[in-house]
């Protein structure tokens, strides 16, 4: 029996010593391996003449088209939605959940304290720019009677009221280069990453002219198509209908479709277009597509640096605030 205790003694001190060790030595180890060790789950990237924008750790980061080290843009850790380049490479807009809100915010590329553009309570979800740049395209549920989005322009420099596009509803949308119309998904998905789904929400694709209203239907069969971005004179979704989601390329002249990246492997999440290429997001590696060869590549890309958020914390036991009385000389600070 004492022998059964000393060996069963024996072997926990030893284990114990074992996992010291290992939580000694792993985070050198993490440190080390982070920047080579892949996926990183890199998401939503977007594309400018030089840089990719996407997003990491619910923060928005920049790096050259050709790849490398990734320069942090925000550090609030609540960005949702984004990020989108404008059409000159100049700002990026996003969403962010900030201050109980969701809302459109839009930051230089090159760095500095983002504006906030919508300001309605119920929330918006950036979903493009206006080829100007004057103008972001917003998703919002500000005006519906039900739960379902509509699509609205906001003023870049956040002057001036949303205005609604006439279109009953509308959640994703890109806009032609002339301005004048727009392709855009009309229903809104309870459920969008659902793999291989057929019920009564599968995403249809639809070209609208915003003045005459006519309507253009891009041909499937029941798939689930999403993402629309308008390049020249065609229309590139992502979409199951070939198996994997897949990136493919509707012409508007011809009304054909076509696939333009093959994927035997994992569904393509997200993309954006940028000047001659297209990058897209597959199993946390974002890849770069030359729209005139069709070339595709991995771009490599290495996150260094902490990822923590830089905001005041609350302590137990500090003295409340409320409505009736404030300090306004102890105030918070927060960096985003």
């Amino acid at each position: 029996m004492t022998r059964c205790f000393r060996g069963l003694a024996a072997a926990l001190f030893a284990s114990s010593l074992v996992c010291l060790a290992v939580v000694l030595v792993a985070p050198g180890a993490r440190a080390q391996s982070s920047a080579t060790a892949g996926p990183l789950l890199l998401r939503n990237p977007s594309l400018s003449q030089e840089k990719i924008a996407f997003l990491y750790a619910d923060d928005i980061w920049t790096v050259s088209r050709s790849g490398g080290d990734a320069e942090r843009l925000t550090s609030n850790g609540h960005v949702e939605a984004g990020p989108y380049f404008s059409p000159d490479g100049a700002e990026i807009a996003y969403t962010a959940h900030l201050n109980g809100n969701s809302d459109v915010y839009i930051v230089s590329a090159s760095g500095g304290v983002p504006r906030r553009v919508t300001w309605h309570p119920v929330g918006a979800e950036i979903a493009g720019w206006t080829p100007d740049g004057k103008s972001v395209l917003i998703a919002t549920k500000a005006l519906s009677y039900r739960h379902f989005l509509k699509l609205f322009l906001v003023h870049a420099d956040g002057s001036g009221m949303p205005d609604a596009l006439p279109l009953p509803a509308g959640s994703q949308g890109s806009f032609s280069p002339d301005g004048q119309s727009i392709a855009y998904n009309p229903i809104t998905k309870w459920e969008p990453a659902w793999k291989r789904y057929t019920g009564g929400q599968t995403t249809p694709i639809w070209i609208v002219n915003l003045k005459s209203l006519d309507l253009v239907k891009v041909p499937r069969e029941n798939s689930n198509d999403s993402n629309p971005v308008w390049v020249g004179n065609a229309v590139y979704f992502l979409s199951d209908r070939s198996g994997p989601v897949s990136l493919f390329r509707f012409d508007v002249d011809s009304n054909k479709v076509t696939q333009v990246v093959p994927n035997s492997g994992f569904d393509l999440k997200s993309f954006q277009a940028g000047p001659e290429g297209i990058v897209y997001e597959q199993f946390g590696s974002i890849h770069l597509v030359d729209t005139a060869s069709n070339a595709d590549h991995t771009v490599p890309i290495q996150i260094h640096g902490r990822t923590s958020i830089s905001r005041a914390a609350h302590r137990f036991g500090a003295p409340r605030r409320n409505h009736q009385r404030c300090n306004f000389t102890n105030r918070s600070t927060r960096s985003i």
